[in-house]
């Protein structure tokens, strides 16, 4: 059973789930999908294009689905994709894709803190936790369980890789690889992410291999090319290996510095 205020206002093509909240002074557009056991809070807005999964709360403030802040954009027909079980707190923004990606998406299991921007194009993966005031440009690509601290802002077309860590007030102007830590200014490896990765199952092993190969690559050599041709020949085969790697042969617009 729904349980709508009748002071929300929701268009009559909207399509609410059974079991979904919408509470009073919410604003719904049609062409929006909310899915069953949802919570859209007082004075949250939810424009066309948006796709919200189910068991998600949408707090008061928040505007979801709202046209890019891009000036080419022309009007295309384009969405917001929201996961399950995902969190988006007061007054954060999340606005629609371009003909880029045609679609902006935030995964399973993520918290969007408050006044937290995402903007055109962005694709966030599961379990990513965005903390206060995080400011994420178009294009830009976060893959799972990141955690990214409050007050940080990422540019345009940055690939942030799964089970990183960005610590708050950072500038996130190049790829971060996955599994490590980042801080500083200019943004720059700071170790491994071991504690998130202990959390989330992974052995001290494993998490010794990924740590062998980002001494590698940041400690050992001065050179990213030459560095990577070591690490493809001197280390072991493993599938974290792979990950990184790619990721970084991927990367045509460069990585994060090293520690030093």
């Amino acid at each position: 059973m729904n349980h709508i205020s009748p002071h929300a206002f929701i268009a009559p093509e909207a399509q609410i789930a059974d079991g979904a909240t919408i509470e009073p002074f919410a604003y719904i557009e049609g062409d929006v999908q909310i899915g069953r056991g949802t919570w859209i809070g007082p004075h949250a807005t939810v424009l066309s294009g948006t796709r919200i999964g189910e068991d998600c709360k949408v707090f008061p403030g928040a505007v979801v689905g709202a046209v890019p802040q891009d000036l080419k954009y022309a009007g295309e027909s384009s969405t917001v994709e929201i996961g399950d079980r995902t969190i988006i707190r007061e007054c954060v923004t999340i606005n629609r894709g371009t003909t880029d990606r045609m679609r902006t998406a935030v995964g399973n299991d993520c918290l969007i803190m408050a006044y937290t921007h995402l903007a055109h194009d962005v694709l966030l993966g599961d379990h990513v936790i965005i903390a206060n005031s995080g400011n994420i440009a178009g294009h830009v690509t976060i893959e799972d369980w990141v955690i990214i601290e409050g007050m940080a802002g990422v540019q345009q077309f940055v690939t942030i890789g799964k089970h990183a860590f960005v610590a708050g007030g950072s500038m996130v102007r190049k790829n971060v690889p996955p599994y490590i830590k980042a801080a500083r200014e200019p943004l720059s490896y700071i170790g491994v992410n071991s504690i998130g990765l202990r959390r989330r199952g992974y052995d001290n092993d494993r998490i010794l291999i990924i740590e062998d190969i980002y001494r590698m690559l940041y400690v050992q050599n001065g050179n990213i090319t030459q560095a990577l041709r070591a690490a493809e020949s001197e280390l072991p085969a493993s599938e974290d290996k792979n990950i990184i790697l790619d990721f970084i042969h991927a990367s045509d617009k460069g990585i994060i510095r090293g520690p030093f």
